[in-house]
């Protein structure tokens, strides 16, 4: 007997319709012999309606009250869930990530896990029970509701799993799986049947929308296997696990744009040592993410100094960095949103040549301007206007050849 925890996103449970067709998948699961662990998002639109309300009674609401309010659509949708199981004969008990319990830190809309208590849990599904629970959740130390984030409910997911000792992590969404680009922009795009936790690591940073970045590093750290599914339709999906070394790795596995990226820059820096330490320092104090960074050569004694943020931090990032300038003795600090991001991942780039040389001759050849570039072991980004951002990818997947690509 198998224990499973399956995850459904906003899409999958946008509806009551939905989430009965939701509750007969669990019932085949069951009927399968499998033990369910459930882990269910808000119904589709219903966070951004709850951030409407908000916005609608204050201009700058407290950040404690706003993770009180957003995380009661999650718990809309586990009691709906619960019904529809009782209906079809099922046991099931639904559970808000405070009464599982699901302890984070106190940083709220961005908390992070620090402990799951399996007890209850694992009391129910030995009584047949599904257990259905709220994701995107949890509570401090002091019991104040948190949120993990957005996506937040795959990490919910994936920790869950690794608290229970899970056979597999199954997250549902709308697509059939993890593709070497998105199909919506590259109508050759291939799904892949699998892929490492380190390539699915790259990709999630670097943009792509299947699976939050914390889950990919949780489900790495407790060796979860990780498999993404349509509740829409039946199929394999896409399993990520660890690199095998009898496995033949494609060049590069996927292509991915960024469109939520924002560069700042502070022009005019005196060139000496600490200013990265100051400018960085202030912004990662706040909690945002910096990125690419780049810092031009010296020239008179002053320097430009540049780095990337995701475009919801930009405004945050801007009004922390003004009185830093100030102290520097500065000249500004220029905000830019025209910038999308563009990364091509694969573990066979630790044994080619030549990658960053194919992807800038195809970008060259479409006469699209790299602004900025960084690397990794098996990653090379390059941030470029953001109109050209669905040409970007096109381009490289043909110049990949990842319409070819089987695995």
């Amino acid at each position: 007997m198998s224990l499973i925890v399956e995850k459904y996103g906003g899409t999958s449970v946008g509806s009551p319709e939905r989430i009965q067709a939701v509750a007969k998948n669990i019932a085949e699961s069951v009927a399968g012999g499998d033990r369910v662990v459930v882990v269910v998002s808000a119904m589709s639109g219903e966070t951004n309606r709850l951030l409407g309300l908000a916005d609608s009674v204050s201009a700058k609401p407290s950040a404690r009250e706003l993770d009180v309010l957003v995380s009661t659509g999650e718990q809309v949708t586990i009691a709906l869930l619960s019904m529809a199981l009782h209906s079809l004969g099922l046991g099931a008990r639904s559970y808000t990530g405070g009464q599982v319990k699901i302890l984070t830190d106190n940083v709220h809309s961005k908390a992070r896990i620090i402990h799951i208590d399996s007890k209850k849990m694992m009391e129910d599904l030995d009584n047949n029970q599904v257990v259905v629970v709220a994701g995107f959740q949890g509570v401090d130390n002091e019991n104040n509701i948190t949120t993990l984030g957005r996506g937040g409910s795959d990490t919910t997911a994936v920790a869950l799993a690794a608290a229970l000792e899970a056979d597999e992590c199954r997250i549902y969404t709308d697509v059939d799986g993890v593709y070497t680009a998105d199909p919506r922009v590259v109508p050759e795009a291939r799904r892949l049947d699998r892929i490492t936790f380190e390539e699915m690591l790259e990709l999630s940073g670097a943009g792509a929308k299947v699976l939050q970045l914390r889950s990919v590093e949780f489900a790495g750290k407790y060796n979860v296997p990780l498999r993404v599914l349509s509740s829409f339709e039946t199929g394999p999906g896409t399993l990520i696990t660890y690199e095998e070394s009898s496995m033949e790795q494609p060049l590069i596995s996927g292509i991915t744009a960024n469109m939520d990226e924002a560069k700042i820059t502070v022009r005019g820096v005196p060139d000496m040592p600490g200013i990265a330490y100051n400018i960085i320092g202030a912004v990662s104090e706040a909690h945002i993410n910096v990125d690419m960074i780049v810092q031009n050569i010296g020239s008179d004694g002053l320097t430009d100094f540049t780095f990337t943020v995701a475009g919801v931090d930009l405004d945050k990032s801007v009004e922390l960095l003004t009185p830093v300038v100030s102290n520097l003795k500065a000249q500004t600090v220029i905000g830019d949103t025209n910038l999308a991001k563009i990364s091509v991942v694969g573990i066979g780039m630790r044994s080619h040549a030549g990658v960053a040389t194919t992807m800038f001759q195809a970008l060259a050849e479409k006469s699209i301007n790299i602004q900025m570039i960084s690397t990794s072991e098996i990653k090379i980004s390059v941030t470029i206007d953001k109109e050209y951002a669905e040409l970007a990818v096109r381009t490289l997947h043909k110049a990949f050849r990842l319409e070819h690509l089987t695995n």
